[in-house]
C-alpha cells in the first residue's frame, strides 16, 4: 500500500506527512477525520518490516487495548485502528504543538517544567498495568505547546515490557541505550536513559542527529562541558546519572528521579562568605550602643547575591510587630550586591548590666540553603559606680595637714630666707597632689567642675587643720576657714554618693523590664 487514504477513504482523509522521526518501519501523516471533521495523526505500521503479516491483526490489537487505555493528559489518546493489505494503522489524537527537534529558545525554568511533566508521564505509564515502556524517547517524539503543555508520542510497537524483554530495533542511533545496542533486557531505566539524553540535546543545543558525537568509546556522553554556565552543579550530577551507561547506576525508577529533581535547585546559585564569621560584641559603658560591620561576598559568576537579615527567635526578646528587632538593628537590612557592606548595631540600653547575651542572626539569601545563620555574642558594661577617689583622697588629706602644720612652723615667727623656701616648696608640693587628685576624678566620669571643687576643698580642710594643730584653732579666721572648706566638701561627697544611689536604685527598679540573657 502507497498511500493509506486508498482503504479508509470512508473516515480519515491523508492531508500531508508528517516529518516526526518515527521508528524504522512507521510512517506518521496528519489527516481529518471524515466524520468529526477533526485532525487526527495516522501512524502506519508496514507488517514486512517488523516480521508480522496480515493474519496477525490479533496481536496488534491486544497492543492497541494497552494502548487505548493509557489516560493521561501528557499522551494524545488513541481513537481507531484498522489494518490494510500490507500495513497496520492508528488513528491518535493530533495535539497542535511543536516537537523538542524544532529549534526554540527555551529558558532553563522551562527546560526543568519539560523535565518535570515527561518524568510524571513515565511515572504513570511505568506504574500501568501492564507496564508500558516507551523505549524511543527523542526530541522528535516530545511535542511541546505554546503554554509549555508536554505530550509524550510516536509509540512503537510492541510496547508491552511483560510481552517483548529484549529490543533488537527500536531506539535512534545516539539515543539507543546500551541495553539496547547489546541486545540486553530493557526495563524502565532504558525510558530514563533516553529522557537524559532529550534534556543534553535540549541544555547543550545539540541536534539528535549529532548526539553520538559526544559519546565516547565507553558509551559515555560527555555534555558538561556544553552545558550553559548558569545551569546548578546539583542539577548536571542529576543528568549525568540519568544516562549512566550501566543501568543499575541510574535512578531505579521514574518517580525516584522525579522526587530528587523536585529537591534540587536547577540553576547555579550564589554562594555566602561572611567576613567576620562571628560577631563579638564588649560593652564599655553602659546603655552603649555597640556597631560592627560585617561584609558579605558571593564569588560565583553570573550570579547575584540577594539576601535579607533576620534575628533568630528568642523566648526572652520581646516581639516587634514592625518586623525589625527590639535592640538589634542592620543597616542595611536588605541588599543585592556580590560584595554587600553591612553594620549591626546592638543598643545594650535594652540590656541587663554585666550579662552575656548570646542569639543567631540569620541570612535570607537567594542560595543552596536558603538560610546562613551567625553566632551573635554580646557582653555588656556594669552600672558606672563613679566612685570617689578615697584613698587619694585621704592621701592628700594628710599631705595637706602635713604642709599646713609646717607652713605654720615654718612662718611662726619673724619670716625669714628659710621660711619662704619652705613656703616655696609647700605650695608646689600641695599643688601637685591638687592636680593628681582632679586627675583621679575625671578619670572615674565626675564632672570637671565637681572633681576641681572636692580636690581644692580637700587640700584646703587639711591645710587649715594642718595650720590650728599648730598654733590651736582658737582663731576666728580658722574656723571660717575650716567651716567654708569643711562644708562644701562634705556636702560634694554626700551629692556624690547620692547620685551614684540614685542610679542604682533606677537600674534595679528597672531591671524587671530589660532582656534576659
Amino acid at each position: 500500500m502507497s498511500n493509506p487514504s486508498a482503504s479508509s477513504s470512508r473516515h480519515y482523509q491523508v492531508i500531508r506527512k508528517l516529518e516526526r522521526n518515527a521508528e524504522q518501519g512507521q510512517v506518521l501523516y496528519l489527516a481529518k477525520d471524515n466524520t468529526t471533521k477533526q485532525p487526527v495523526v495516522l501512524t502506519r505500521f508496514i507488517l514486512s518490516q517488523f516480521g508480522f503479516n496480515q493474519y496477525d491483526y490479533e496481536a496488534f490489537q491486544q497492543e492497541v487495548q494497552v494502548l487505548k487505555g493509557l489516560n493521561h493528559p501528557g499522551i494524545p489518546r488513541y481513537l481507531d485502528s484498522f489494518k490494510t493489505t500490507d500495513s497496520f494503522c492508528l488513528i491518535q489524537e493530533y495535539k497542535n504543538a511543536e516537537s523538542l527537534a524544532v529549534a526554540r529558545n527555551f529558558t532553563l525554568e522551562e527546560i526543568k517544567k519539560i523535565a518535570v511533566s515527561l518524568l510524571e508521564i513515565l511515572v504513570y505509564l511505568h506504574n500501568h498495568i501492564p507496564c508500558v515502556i516507551h523505549r524511543n524517547i527523542q526530541p522528535e517524539s516530545v511535542l511541546v505547546d505554546d503554554q509549555l503543555n508536554v505530550y509524550l508520542v510516536d509509540f512503537g510497537l510492541p510496547i508491552m515490557r511483560g510481552q517483548v524483554e529484549f529490543d533488537y530495533g527500536a531506539g535512534t542511533l545516539g539515543f539507543k541505550a546500551p541495553e539496547q545496542l547489546y541486545h540486553r533486557q530493557i526495563t524502565e531505566a532504558t525510558d530514563l536513559y533516553h529522557l537524559g539524553v532529550t534534556l543534553i540535546c535540549l541544555l547543550t543545543k545539540t541536534k539528535s542527529t549529532e548526539i553520538h558525537t559526544l559519546i565516547d568509546k565507553q558509551d559515555r556522553i560527555n555534555f558538561q562541558h556544553l552545558a550553559p554556565i548558569s545551569l546548578s552543579q546539583g542539577f548536571i550530577n542529576w543528568l549525568d546519572k540519568m544516562v549512566q551507561s550501566n543501568r543499575k547506576e541510574r535512578y531505579s525508577s521514574a518517580a525516584v528521579a522525579l522526587e530528587a529533581l523536585n529537591v534540587l535547585e536547577f540553576m547555579r546559585l550564589p554562594e555566602v562568605k561572611f567576613i567576620p564569621s562571628v560577631l563579638e560584641f564588649k560593652a564599655n559603658k553602659f546603655g552603649e550602643k555597640l556597631t560592627q560591620p560585617i561584609t558579605v561576598s558571593n564569588s560565583i559568576p553570573d550570579t547575584v547575591l540577594k539576601g535579607t537579615w533576620k534575628v533568630t527567635l528568642h523566648p526572652h526578646d520581646p516581639i516587634c510587630h514592625s518586623g525589625s528587632h527590639a535592640w538589634i538593628f542592620f543597616e542595611p537590612a536588605k541588599f543585592e550586591s556580590n560584595y554587600a557592606k553591612c553594620q549591626i548595631t546592638v543598643d545594650t540600653s535594652k540590656l541587663r548590666s554585666s550579662k552575656t547575651y548570646k542569639r543567631q542572626i540569620v541570612l535570607h539569601a537567594n542560595t543552596s540553603p536558603t538560610t546562613h545563620s551567625l553566632p551573635l555574642n554580646i557582653k555588656t558594661a556594669a552600672i558606672e559606680t563613679k566612685q570617689l577617689p578615697f584613698v587619694s583622697l585621704i592621701a592628700v588629706f594628710v599631705m595637706a595637714v602635713a604642709g599646713g602644720w609646717l607652713e605654720a612652723w615654718a612662718l611662726g615667727g619673724e619670716v625669714s630666707l628659710l621660711g619662704y623656701v619652705v613656703g616655696f616648696f609647700i605650695g608646689l608640693l600641695v599643688a601637685a597632689m591638687t592636680g593628681i587628685l582632679v586627675k583621679q576624678h575625671r578619670k572615674r566620669g565626675f564632672s570637671g567642675i565637681l572633681a576641681v571643687g572636692i580636690a581644692i576643698a580637700t587640700t584646703a580642710l587639711g591645710m587649715c587643720i594642718g595650720i590650728g594643730l599648730k598654733l590651736g584653732f582658737s582663731n576666728l579666721f580658722l574656723q571660717f576657714a575650716l567651716v567654708g572648706t569643711g562644708l562644701p566638701l562634705s556636702m560634694m561627697i554626700v551629692w556624690s554618693l547620692f547620685k551614684q544611689a540614685r542610679r542604682i536604685l533606677k537600674y534595679r527598679r528597672s531591671e524587671r523590664y530589660l532582656v534576659k540573657p
